[in-house]
């Protein structure tokens, strides 16, 4: 019998148990460090905290840990905790540049108090984080530090577009890895360094890192062209609906003969157009979901999921092995 935790297989109940307990002290960690400020600081703070998620990031740390010889450190928990405070950041400003209304299935910061009252909460949980990954060293902080850069180099970059002759895809793609696996690869360096893993192995848990954390992005863009209404926690076309060109659509529309999509998702200026009518959206679906793009994009997803294959085959097998190699195939069988 197969035991699974946060929808990964685990092995056994055992090791289940022992991320699980890992997981627990991350949370508990996190808000304490998170209401150790001001009172008109910590419930803006705590807000995203407490709204759950799936926690992606501190799990990834504590699965790589168990690559070295000191998977329960204490530093793997401030690893994990540093890895989720930072990710927990990016959310809320990402909600004010997006005017995001709701998050976690509750309102965003900025829709329950203000974008500023948002933005400061981000940048609370940015000091939290940098203080706590002082405790683990120059080297840590040196890591950190770039993968800050990384994060808001991926959101300046999505932000001002690809430019002159640079290729859409291509500056998609190096989206994706600034914005979202600089931060996974960050939390398979940080829980493998914390548990004293060897060198070889903490750059190979960052490649792999690297690997799952675009896969998922990529993942997600593919579900919402292809996933039939409700399948995937969400209304299919989203991205369309907000005027956001995902790696489906760009592919399609490199395609001369895919006149009427462009028609529909691009405006006269040549910008992404956003779509607001049912019918349109529909339409803009069902052309994609015939068309190349969507199929170059399951190749291009495959093609990260050959990459983190390729660096888990070199990894020591064992429970942490297994739950990784379970995350990946999720990530392709999500897609259907």
């Amino acid at each position: 019998m197969k035991t699974t935790f946060a929808g990964l297989e685990m092995g056994s109940e055992a090791f289940a148990k022992d991320v699980a307990q890992s997981l627990e002290s991350v949370e508990e960690l996190l808000l304490k460090e998170l209401s150790s400020g001001e009172d008109f600081l910590t419930e803006a703070a705590t807000h995203l905290a407490k709204a759950g998620g799936k926690r992606f990031r501190p799990i990834f740390a504590i699965l790589s840990a168990h690559f070295g010889p000191q998977p329960h450190a204490d530093e793997v928990i401030t690893s994990a905790t540093v890895v989720e405070m930072i990710h927990l950041a990016t959310l809320y400003h990402d909600d004010v540049m997006d005017e995001a209304e709701l998050r976690r299935g509750a309102l965003s910061a900025n829709s329950r108090w203000s974008n500023s009252v948002a933005i400061l909460a981000g940048d609370f949980l940015f000091a939290r984080a940098s203080r706590l990954v002082s405790t683990l060293g120059p080297h840590a902080v040196l890591i950190i530090a770039d993968t800050f850069a990384e994060l808001v180099t991926g959101q300046m970059r999505e932000t001002v577009g690809a430019r002159g002759k640079a290729d859409p895809v291509e500056h998609y793609l190096r989206v994706v890895w600034e914005k979202t696996g600089s931060l996974i690869a960050a939390s398979g360096r940080f829980g493998a360094m914390a548990s004293g893993a060897d060198t070889e192995q903490i750059e190979r848990l960052s490649r792999l890192g690297d690997a799952v954390g675009v896969a998922f992005q990529v993942s997600d863009d593919i579900i919402d062209i292809s996933s039939a209404a409700g399948d995937s926690g969400k209304n299919p076309g989203t991205d369309l609906r907000e005027g956001v060109h995902t790696l489906p659509v760009l592919y399609a529309l490199a395609d001369p003969a895919e006149t009427r999509l462009r028609e529909l998702v691009v405006a006269a200026d040549g910008t992404p157009r956003a779509l607001t009518s049912d019918d349109e959206v529909a339409e803009a679906l069902e052309l994609l979901n015939k068309s190349d793009g969507l199929v170059k994009a399951k190749a291009t997803l495959q093609g990260y999921a050959d990459a983190a294959d390729k660096e888990l085959a070199l990894l020591p097998e064992g429970p942490a092995h297994d739950a990784m190699s379970s995350l990946v195939r999720y990530t392709i069988a999500r897609v259907g």
